[in-house]
C-alpha cells in the first residue's frame, strides 16, 4: 500500500547508507538514488547531507522520517485489521531483546507464537538492555524485552516476567561444596561481569547496596559482553559470577556449575516489555499477550 520511494527512502534513513538500503531491499543502488532524487524533487527539499563517505538527514529528512514512521504504522494497523476480519493474522513484528533473554528464554514463545500466527513475521535483533532501549528510541523495533528499566520517559514498561539471579561457580571450586557464604565473603573471590550497559549488571549491582557492597568492592578478574562467554569462563577457572537461573540449567543439572546462597541476599527481577510511549501497535499487543499466556501456562 505503501509508496515504494517512501519505503526505500525509511530504509536509507535506519541503515543511513544507500548501498546497505539496495542490499536490504533487493534493488541497486542506482534505483535507490534514483527513488530518493524523486522525493527530494516532489516535495523541493534535499533529505539527506553527505559527510565524506557517511551521509545524514536533513531537517526535513527528519521531517519526512517522522511522518514515515507513523505512517507506516497506520499500514500495519490496517493490514492486522483488515486480515482480522477474515480471521487472519498477518504483518511484521520488529523486536529487541536482550542477550539472556534472546538466548534462554525467548525462542520457545517465539516458536508457539509463529506456530499460531504463520502470517505474522518476526525480526529479532539482540543486544544488552541499553542496545536494544536505543533501537526503540530509533524506532528500529516496536516491541523489546530487557532486563534492566532506565528512567527514560519516552519508553513505557509493562512486567513480563520473573527471573531470578545467583551467585555460581565450577564444580572443581573451593566454594562448590559451601551451601552458603556471608556477603563480606565475596571480597575474598575473584569474579567475571557482564559490560557496562548490561541490565543484569545493573539488578546485581543494586541488590549489592543492600548488603552494603557494590560491585566495585568485589575483585573483578574479567568483563565479558554475554552469558556463553562467562559460563566457558567459569568452567576455566577459579572465578565467580552472578548469573540467570534460566541461563545454567543445563550446567546445574548436569553438575557442571554450582550455586552458592549468599545469607540475606536474593537477587530477583522483573523482565520487561518495553515501546514508545503511547505507541503500541496490534501485533506488539498480541504478541505480548501470547508471552504472557505462554510463562503463566508453564
Amino acid at each position: 500500500m505503501a509508496d515504494f520511494r517512501l519505503t526505500v527512502f525509511y530504509t536509507v534513513a535506519r541503515r543511513l547508507s544507500f548501498s546497505k538500503a539496495a542490499e536490504e531491499l533487493y534493488i541497486s543502488q542506482p534505483a535507490v538514488t534514483k527513488h530518493i532524487r524523486e522525493l527530494e524533487h516532489q516535495y523541493n527539499n534535499k533529505l539527506f547531507d553527505r559527510k565524506g563517505n557517511k551521509i545524514g538527514l536533513t531537517s526535513a529528512g527528519q521531517v519526512l522520517l517522522n511522518h514515515t514512521e507513523s505512517l507506516f504504522a497506520i499500514y500495519r494497523s490496517i493490514d492486522f485489521d483488515m486480515n482480522a476480519l477474515l480471521q487472519k493474522h498477518a504483518g511484521i513484528l520488529h523486536l529487541g531483546a536482550s542477550t539472556t533473554i534472546s538466548q534462554y528464554l525467548i525462542a520457545p514463545i517465539l516458536a508457539g507464537f509463529k506456530k499460531k500466527f504463520s502470517d505474522i513475521e518476526l525480526k529479532l535483533i539482540t543486544g544488552n538492555t541499553e542496545q536494544v532501549e536505543k533501537a526503540l528510541l530509533k524506532k528500529e523495533i516496536e516491541l523489546g524485552i530487557v532486563e534492566g528499566r532506565s528512567k527514560n520517559l519516552e519508553i513505557s514498561y509493562s512486567d513480563f516476567m520473573q527471573d531470578e539471579i545467583v551467585l555460581v561457580c565450577n564444580k572443581q571450586h573451593p566454594l562448590a561444596k559451601t551451601s552458603e557464604i556471608t556477603p563480606e565473603q565475596l571480597k575474598e573471590h575473584r569474579f567475571i561481569v557482564r559490560e557496562q550497559g548490561s541490565g543484569t549488571r545493573q539488578v546485581i549491582d543494586h541488590a549489592l547496596k543492600t548488603s552494603g557492597l557494590t560491585l566495585a568492592d568485589l575483585r573483578i578478574e574479567i568483563q565479558l559482553g554475554n552469558t556463553e562467554s562467562i559460563k566457558s569462563y567459569l568452567m576455566h577457572s577459579s572465578t565467580l559470577a552472578f548469573l540467570s537461573v534460566h541461563s545454567i540449567s543445563r550446567e546445574l543439572l548436569n553438575g557442571d556449575l554450582r550455586v552458592i546462597d549468599i545469607q540475606e541476599l536474593s537477587i530477583t527481577r522483573s523482565l520487561h516489555f518495553i515501546h514508545l510511549q503511547g505507541h503500541t501497535d496490534v501485533l506488539s499487543e498480541k504478541l505480548m499477550r501470547f508471552a504472557r499466556l505462554h510463562y503463566n501456562m508453564k
